[in-house]
């Protein structure tokens, strides 16, 4: 079989991102418009290669960057194609996370909150969280109260900012809000970034790995 030189250029750039290990972040690096230090790529790789079958929790202390070795991951899982994505977000970064989406890795987005979910089932959308490639960007409080849509979602990458709201998540008084985000997310690789992972007691830290594996610790009694 004969390529035109076209034909050539798509398939090297598509071996590109396929690419395996740090390979597989050339072309994302590559069109970052962001500050990019090495510790931020080797956290993305670790992610991306992650121990956890189901995910990673990052926990960089506050301005090392989480937000953009999230969006690396990100950046790297859409050049591969794979691009049903969702961020759950504390309301008010909403719109911030979908400016530095866009601003620092040309990355498309749509905010989904009540209005714009109610809009789209009056246009005949029976699943508003499908946005045609673009990243849905929620809150933990209209994520929740989805939940059924969420599991339906088929999610290539589930990220969740501010993730210490789902530490309690193992204790049988925890979160309901926290409960319903995690048997939603289950079947999905996900990623959670917080810079406290845990502030009073090691089972904080099993309540966010049993939100990525449920068991991973096998049982609370292993961080007691």
């Amino acid at each position: 079989m004969h390529y035109t030189s076209h034909q050539g250029t798509y398939f090297a750039h598509r071996i590109t991102l396929e690419g395996l290990g740090e390979d597989a972040l050339a072309q994302s690096l590559s069109t970052a418009r962001v500050d990019l230090n090495p510790h931020r790529v080797d956290v993305a790789l670790f992610a991306l290669s992650s121990p956890l079958s189901k995910g990673a929790l990052l926990a960089d202390e506050v301005g090392l960057g989480k937000t953009i070795e999230a969006s690396l991951v990100i950046a790297q899982r859409r050049a591969e194609r794979k691009r049903r994505i969702l961020l759950i977000v504390p309301a008010s970064l909403r719109k911030q996370w979908s400016q530095e989406l866009f601003d620092k890795f040309s990355l498309p987005s749509s905010i989904l909150e009540g209005r714009s979910y109610n809009e789209a089932r009056r246009k005949g959308g029976a699943t508003p969280f499908f946005q045609d490639g673009r990243i849905v960007i929620t809150s933990y409080e209209f994520a929740a109260a989805k939940a059924e849509d969420v599991l339906r979602g088929q999610w290539d990458l589930v990220v969740f900012d501010e993730a210490h709201r789902l530490r309690n998540v193992y204790r049988r008084d925890g979160s309901k809000r926290a409960k319903a985000l995690r048997d939603a997310t289950r079947p999905f690789f996900k990623l959670l970034l917080t810079a406290t992972p845990l502030q009073n007691s090691l089972l904080e830290l099993y309540g966010l790995i049993s939100v990525i594996e449920e068991r991973f610790f096998s049982d609370e009694a292993a961080c007691r």
